[in-house]
């Protein structure tokens, strides 16, 4: 696959990127008889205070980017550089350290809270972790953070359970500002939120990233939200990348099949207005055994019999919008 352009001002580079997971059977001696394909050979990158876009159906390989770039997942292959240091190869105290300048939301905010802790102790670890071992200048940030995502400074006090989902996700980001990130993996963070607070979020992270120059990887199936927020957008099926381009381009010309369902799949506000709704037939591949040439043609209207044998080229085809289909010249 043909590398995205590097820009000199990339905070993350990710080049060929793989992320298998072995198959084994048996009981006593277990037996690798495949891999789930997960990732397979991803190349991208993040500009400094951007937000990188990255929508598909589910399955396709989105979070495990996510996670493998903040190696909370081993790489198969490829490489993850971040400020131009691979970081494939760093130690478990190197990565330590290298994660207080990359941070996740997690995507749901029920889960990825410790019940058990307070919320000011949930704030407070990675902060005492990444060196501030002083309980009262630790107490001073997390009071500062709390204001920061909207929580009142006595919100410390209280346990998750306490909270409504909106909060805890205001919570979650505020942990993730808690050390100063530069990067921040936003995973799906308002697929489980009403759509009224998804948007309070959205705005909150908009405005979060203008006040500390952050940049984001946005990880989301619901495009109308990725529009909002993206400066770019990678659409992702089976493992690979298949678009990536401006969010307005991308939007207003989407070359890809695949990404030309996923945009007539958007709901419009008017309900008097007809919309030609793409549907696609079957079922998503199994990335166990993934088709041959073109992964997306046993469900594309328009695959013809290159598209069976060859995997398309991810190319540029001008003003840094790429795609891989046979059919765009």
């Amino acid at each position: 696959m043909t590398e995205t352009k590097k820009n000199t001002e990339a905070l993350l580079q990710v080049e060929n990127l793989q992320k298998y997971f072995p198959i084994r059977k048996g009981i006593i001696v277990q037996k690798h008889v495949g891999d789930v394909k997960a990732v397979d050979g991803v190349s991208f990158d993040i500009r400094r205070g951007e937000t990188l876009g990255m929508v598909g159906e589910s399955g396709c390989g989105k979070s495990t980017i996510g996670r493998t770039i903040l190696r909370l997942l081993e790489p198969t292959g490829g490489k993850v550089i971040f400020e131009g240091k691979v970081i494939n190869g760093f130690s478990g105290e190197e990565m330590r350290k290298m994660r207080s300048q990359m941070q996740m939301i997690f995507q749901d905010p029920y889960a990825s809270l410790n019940p058990r802790m307070r919320v000011g102790d949930i704030i407070g670890e990675p902060i005492l972790i990444h060196g501030v071992s002083n309980r009262a200048e630790r107490e001073k940030r997390v009071r500062k953070l709390l204001d920061v995502v909207g929580l009142s400074p006595y919100h410390g006090a209280r346990y998750p359970h306490e909270f409504s989902g909106g909060q805890r996700q205001r919570i979650g980001i505020a942990r993730a500002l808690s050390v100063s990130p530069k990067l921040i993996v936003c995973d799906e963070p308002v697929s489980a939120l009403d759509v009224s607070i998804q948007a309070q979020v959205i705005n909150l992270l908009e405005d979060l990233q203008k006040e500390f120059d952050l940049t984001y990887l946005f990880i989301a199936h619901d495009l109308a939200v990725v529009k909002h927020i993206s400066s770019r957008v990678v659409v992702m099926y089976l493992g690979k990348m298949v678009e990536l381009s401006t969010s307005d381009e991308l939007y207003r010309n989407p070359l890809h099949p695949y990404t030309t369902a996923l945009l007539s799949a958007i709901p419009l506000p008017d309900p008097t207005v007809k919309k030609d709704r793409i549907l696609l037939k079957g079922d998503v591949p199994s990335p166990v055994n993934p088709p041959s040439g073109c992964r997306f043609h046993t469900r594309c209207p328009k695959a013809q019999g290159i598209c069976k044998q060859e995997d398309p080229e991810f190319k540029d085809i001008g003003n840094g919008h790429y795609v891989a289909c046979h059919l765009v010249k």
